[in-house]
């Protein structure tokens, strides 16, 4: 059965998209253009990815979150240090 009729993709070619890794409904308008022009279709993408096919995006990691926060904090202050200090020896 026809999934998209602006581009004549079926049932069969979403699922197949599906199982090589597209598994948005984005991922299989870029595999096939299926959603791509009236979005009619999107829904019924949806309904044939289901749910639980992609693997969840994990939350970042609190530990590197913070490290990563706190090293770009004092790259600012120090190069806010060097300005001044540039500044104060003109």
């Amino acid at each position: 059965m026809y999934v998209c009729s602006c581009f004549g993709i079926t049932e069969q070619q979403v699922r197949e998209h599906a199982d090589t890794g597209a598994c948005t409904p984005r991922q299989i308008a870029g595999a096939c253009k299926a959603g791509t022009d009236c979005g009619s279709c999107v829904r019924k993408i949806q309904a044939l990815l289901g749910r639980g096919g992609c693997p969840r995006r994990e939350a970042p990691d609190p530990v590197v979150l913070t490290t990563a926060t706190t090293t770009a904090a004092t790259a600012t202050a120090v190069t806010a240090a060097s300005v001044t200090a540039a500044a104060e020896a003109a």
